[in-house]
């Protein structure tokens, strides 16, 4: 079984700074994609920053330059450190990554539960 924990979230003034961490534990043979998607009330979730295992990223238009991820592939962890927050960055945060647990085929997209962040005005 494989499981991804996140940690982190909390409530912020805007302006301030967040750091998200998640872990991924279970039976794995590659992890490949690790991203982080968000969730605001009424809306639909949407990317907000991936890395691949070599380290290429990809960051929703909203959070460059504010939001950097970063990945550490000898703890199965990737990260999103959040600076210069603003209200409208406030939702429930959701790790991801595409997992292969078999020894041949393709991997599966797992999902954290989730870490609200909150930012006030």
């Amino acid at each position: 079984q494989v499981q991804l924990v996140e940690s982190g979230g909390g409530l912020v003034q805007a302006g301030g700074s967040l750091r998200l961490s998640c872990a991924a534990s279970g039976t794995m043979r590659s992890i490949n994609t690790m991203g982080w998607y968000r969730q605001a009330p009424g809306k639909q979730r949407e990317l907000v920053a991936s890395i691949t295992s070599g380290g290429t990223t990809t960051y929703a238009d909203s959070v460059k330059g504010r939001f950097t991820v970063s990945r550490d592939n000898t703890k199965n962890t990737v990260a999103l450190q959040m600076n210069s927050l603003k209200p409208e960055d406030t939702g429930v945060y959701y790790c991801n990554a595409d997992i292969r647990t078999r020894l041949w085929g393709t991997g599966s997209d797992y999902w954290g539960p989730g870490t609200q962040v909150t930012v006030s005005s």
